[in-house]
């Protein structure tokens, strides 16, 4: 089962703090997780921003808005516990709560319209935000855009590249593994690339800065997907050369044939297909620049709280 959004959460938390016991926030999100079975994987999700897991930050939304509402209430931070308001409504039978039956609630359409005009004048009617009438919190609309923007650069990199000279797709290779730390410096790593030609093996670069260990490079701008055969050849090249590390590039695909078959043998082949390749290269900034940042803030409670 996936992560459920954060209106999917509202009434299983206040099904939690139907016993009218305080309730610990991080309790409920093991509980909630265990309710949806969700994997180990799923658990440890992190938002694009690497700040915050995504069940943590969804149960936050949702545990937030309930609050909002009058349903539930913090007698402490990072507590939680049901609220007459919130015991009517669980008690009236209803099998999902969301932010439509939020809007019942007075306070929560206080919550809705605090944005106001401040100045003398009669108030403005502010309507409602899309985050509202979205099933995702602001973090997953913002994770959601920053996916759309990355995947279209990803495809306007392969096909740049498509369209390149096999010469650049080589310097290409080159900033890209430096920028991640290989290679040691752009010479060190441009006097590598391209140089070794034996049989299969299109360069050697240091793993390191010092040169403790060596990577071969296989780096092939292709349209067809690539087969065993020439995964197969490369670590015959490897072998050949007694070496244990290599690093096969392509701007195609790999067949299930080929990923199979590196994960049988002793070397150890790393295989970047075209999209893993657009992928790192957004990561690490190499052939995009930076169009605008923004900063995402949270509140600070530890600023608010009084000895």
């Amino acid at each position: 089962m996936s992560i459920p959004d954060y209106q999917s959460l509202m009434l299983p938390i206040l099904r939690i703090a139907s016993d009218g016991e305080i309730h610990k926030f991080r309790d409920s999100i093991e509980i909630l997780a265990d309710e949806f079975a969700l994997t180990d994987e799923e658990r440890r999700e992190l938002l694009p921003s690497g700040s915050q897991a995504v069940l943590d930050n969804r149960v936050g939304w949702a545990r937030s808005y309930l609050k909002q509402a009058g349903i539930l209430s913090s007698p402490k931070r990072g507590f939680f516990e049901i609220t007459e308001q919130g015991r009517e409504l669980l008690n009236s039978g209803i099998e999902r709560i969301d932010n439509s039956v939020l809007e019942q609630f007075e306070e929560f359409q206080d919550f809705k319209n605090r944005k106001r005009d401040k100045k003398d004048t009669p108030p403005l009617k502010v309507e409602p935000s899309k985050s509202f009438e979205s099933k995702q919190t602001p973090e997953d609309q913002i994770a959601s855009a920053y996916r759309t923007i990355k995947e279209g650069i990803q495809k306007e990199i392969l096909e740049n590249i498509m369209n390149s000279s096999p010469a650049f797709f080589e310097r290409l290779v080159i900033d890209l593994i430096v920028r991640m730390g290989y290679g040691g410096s752009h010479a060190d790593a441009g006097r590598a690339i391209g140089k070794s030609g034996d049989g299969g093996i299109d360069g050697i670069i240091n793993e390191d800065k010092l040169g403790l260990d060596v990577i071969y490079l296989q780096a092939k701008r292709w349209e067809g997907s690539v087969g065993r055969p020439e995964i197969q050849k490369f670590a015959g090249a490897l072998q050949g050369q007694r070496a244990r590390k290599g690093v096969f590039i392509t701007t195609s695909r790999f067949t299930e044939q080929a990923i199979d078959y590196v994960t049988m043998i002793e070397s150890k082949i790393i295989l970047i297909d075209g999209d893993r390749l657009s992928a790192l290269m957004f990561d690490y900034s190499v052939g995009v620049s930076l169009a605008g940042t923004y900063e995402l803030k949270k509140l600070d409670t530890d600023y608010f709280e009084e000895d």
